[in-house]
């Protein structure tokens, strides 16, 4: 994880990415009242912070000056006209009254401090899960297109990393950078009030420090990257290595992948020694900096001390000043590295929020009558390629109708494009010409919602979410009530082995639904079908890699699932629709030919061919196993 989120791109700090990041600001705005008061105590947070050292100076100066001056004078009198300024550097009080005003400081900077952290917190944490909501929104709206280009773990990181990314910037991030400038401010006037030399003398030496430390830090960053790097790439050795250990064994190359390991494992070692060297001189080199900065400021304030135009106190607070001020400085340095993720990740949310989803609905779909669909699907010289190969025909002219109720078989060879007939019905992709018509209507003439909650899709690869069986039943119509879902499970024979369950419908599937065979997993996924009740129904092959045990009860379930309804059935086993209603042959995207399956086996055409060399591989693949017996006989 580690270095995957350290190999993507530095993005460069630009106007436009900025007021990119500004846009999502939006999110902060209706918490705007809470966020104006974080800010209010963050720079009062940072005053009161500041005022420890001048009361610490003062404490100092109480012991010391005793209530005269540097130079031995009386102090001024305070009804002289001066200004705040100089009427701060001549008051002087007791060891007493200083002790009590640091504690009510440090108590009026806690009360501020909390607050700051509690309001920034809240602000972020509300303005994040809005833009969650938006974001995951926006994602489920967008078409298969969209994730066709996008991995999972991709969008996953996005609405994870990238938004925490963002967040920590609104609640820490920008707290930090604006206490940073406060504090900056603050302490820079400080420093030039107690002693204007020697603060152009810190002045001189810290800006060098901050700047080689940023240069060299960034150096040390990259190398350290580039170490994570080397480590990613020994561990997918290690994982090739076992995910494939019977390949490697079987070809006794133990040898070839220790060496390819090994060669990793010293490029590790090599760049971390040369890491080592650079960041051993990189410290060796801001201590000796930093130290003798602090030693050539106290050597200079310790003789003005010695001439009376400083006092003890004043140069405690300077020094305290200035570690503030070169801290602060520092500390740029990793609020600029935080910026530069942070505008990266905005970049990635703005990308999907921008993006034009389909216009589906966000609420549970109530059907019109004028919308109702009775099943009649009819393409009309349909040509299709996919958007990621645009290069390759996929359907070509393709014409097909199914009347409503009749059972459809669509049989060809891999490839031929029989799944992409059931993704352009589904309205996943839309035909490159030509047209798909449902009760002779376009598409666009039904709200794509409603024209997908009248069609249901069982494919050969169940998947089930990580919740109970019910709620996998219930999936699309979860409002059903515990009849309805046990109806439709006893339908789909799924009622006899959930009733067996301890905790019957109510049981945990598990994650992708492991906890259940793939039979079980098929039975559960016609259930969820039979309670939609679609008008339209698409069946990838439902039983192709399942035992003799299990085919039968599925094949039962989905002859209850097709009754009355219009059905295309993607088949790879050709015994499974020998009763369909009309079996269409595809190949190379367009129909070869099409009928029940006596008058198709009456002619020498594909099908007839793809049966006898599906009858032929299952005598084989029956056979051998007695074969085999007689062979150890």
């Amino acid at each position: 994880m580690a270095s995957a989120e350290n190999r993507k791109p530095r993005i460069k700090i630009t106007r436009e990415r900025l007021r990119e990041a500004f846009v999502l600001f939006a999110y902060v705005r209706p918490y705007r009242l809470r966020f104006i008061a974080a800010l209010v105590c963050i720079a009062l947070s940072a005053f009161t912070t500041s005022l420890f050292p001048l009361f610490l100076g003062k404490m100092i100066d109480a012991a010391t000056v005793a209530g005269t001056t540097a130079a031995g004078n009386p102090a001024p009198s305070m009804g002289t006209f001066m200004s705040l300024g100089e009427k701060l550097r001549h008051v002087h009080w007791s060891l007493n009254t200083t002790l009590m005003l640091i504690f009510v400081q440090l108590g009026v900077q806690t009360i501020f401090s909390f607050l700051r952290v509690y309001l920034l917190t809240e602000v972020g944490e509300k303005s994040l899960a809005d833009m969650r909501k938006d974001v995951y929104t926006r994602l489920l709206t967008m078409p298969m297109t969209f994730f066709t280009e996008k991995r999972v773990g991709e969008l996953s990181s996005r609405i994870s990393s990238d938004l925490s990314q963002i967040q920590d910037a609104v609640s820490f991030s920008l707290a930090e950078f604006l206490r940073g400038i406060f504090t900056l401010i603050i302490g820079l006037c400080f420093i030039f009030w107690i002693q204007p030399k020697l603060a152009l003398i810190m002045l001189s030496v810290v800006p060098v420090i901050a700047l080689v430390a940023v240069f060299f830090g960034r150096f040390i960053r990259r190398l350290a990257r580039k170490v994570q790097d080397q480590l990613a790439d020994s561990s997918n050795i290690v994982q090739e290595t076992f995910h494939g250990i019977t390949v490697v064994k079987a070809f006794t190359s133990e040898w070839w992948e220790i060496k390819r390991y090994l060669q990793t494992v010293y490029a590790v070692v090599d760049t971390s020694i040369t890491n080592a060297r650079y960041r051993g001189a990189f410290v060796s080199f801001m201590i000796f900096s930093v130290f003798g900065a602090m030693a050539f400021v106290m050597w200079y304030g310790v003789r003005m001390i010695q001439d009376g135009s400083l006092t003890i106190g004043a140069l405690t607070m300077f020094v305290i000043f200035s570690m503030f001020v070169g801290g602060t400085f520092a500390g740029f340095a990793d609020l600029f590295s935080q910026l530069q993720k942070t505008l990266g990740a905005t970049e990635s949310i703005r990308e999907i929020l921008r993006g034009e989803g389909e216009p589906v609905a966000l609420h549970p779909v109530t059907i019109e009558p004028e919308h109702r669909l009775s099943g009649s699907v009819r393409f009309d010289h349909v040509a299709f390629r996919y958007p990621s190969r645009p290069d390759i025909p996929v359907l070509r002219q393709l014409s097909l109708e199914a009347r409503p109720g009749e059972q459809i078989a669509l049989v060809g060879p891999s490839g031929a494009g029989k799944t992409t007939v059931a993704s352009l019905l589904l309205q996943f992709y839309q035909p490159e010409s030509g047209e798909i018509l449902y009760d002779g209507k376009a598409p666009s003439r039904f709200p794509i919602s409603v024209l997908r909650h009248q069609l249901a899709f069982v494919p050969q690869e169940v998947i089930l979410f990580g919740g109970s069986i019910r709620e996998n039943i219930a999936y699309g119509h979860p409002e059903a009530t515990d009849e309805a879902v046990e109806n439709a499970a006893k339908k789909a024979n799924a009622h006899g082995f959930i009733d067996a369950f301890p905790e019957r419908y109510q049981t945990i599937v598990g994650e992708r639904g492991i906890k259940l065979s793939g039979g079980q997993r098929q039975r559960i996924a016609i259930a969820r079908a039979i309670l939609k009740d679609p008008a339209i129904l698409i069946l990838d092959e439902a039983t192709s890699s399942l035992d003799s045990e299990s085919e039968q009860l599925v094949q039962e379930a989905l002859e209850n699932l097709m009754q009355g309804r219009t059905s295309f059935v993607i088949a790879h086993r050709l015994s499974t629709i020998r009763n369909a209603d009309r079996i269409v042959v595809i190949d190379k995207g367009i129909v070869l030919e099409q009928g029940t399956h006596a008058e198709l086996m009456a002619t020498d055409g594909l099908y007839r061919r793809l049966n006898d060399m599906q009858f032929d591989f299952d005598v084989v693949t029956q056979s051998t196993p007695a074969d085999a017996g007689r062979e150890q006989e």
